[in-house]
């Protein structure tokens, strides 16, 4: 995995994120999103797997679904394509000119 890649994955995941384990889940799945999204789906296991909310009365209350849902939300973005990683093949062209389509309707006479 190069340096640019390491980046992405460690901005998408945070910088706490062990980059040994992520070198080793690279060299298994070969690209930097399935890698991330691994890992999201690995923390998102492990917040359901403990109760969603934790209260003693008079003393502290703990809530880990605003948590969840934003790991779900993460996840559900970088499925969606977003933040392209630096080992996906670029889509732009560098010439500049690109197909689209272009609806023409007919305006009533007069």
């Amino acid at each position: 995995m190069d340096d640019a890649t390491r980046k992405w994955l460690l901005s998408q995941l945070g910088t706490a994120t062990d980059t040994a384990d992520l070198d080793t889940r690279y060299a298994r799945l070969g690209s930097a999103r399935a890698v991330a999204l691994e890992v999201l789906y690995q923390r998102k296991a492990d917040l359901l797997a403990q109760p969603a909310s934790i209260s003693v009365s008079a003393v502290v209350s703990v809530a880990y679904t605003e948590n969840i849902k934003a790991l779900e939300r993460q996840i559900a973005y970088l499925e969606g394509g977003g933040s392209p990683a630096p080992d996906e093949p670029s889509t732009d062209d560098p010439s500049g000119f690109g197909w689209s389509v272009v609806r023409l309707i007919e305006r009533p006479r007069r």
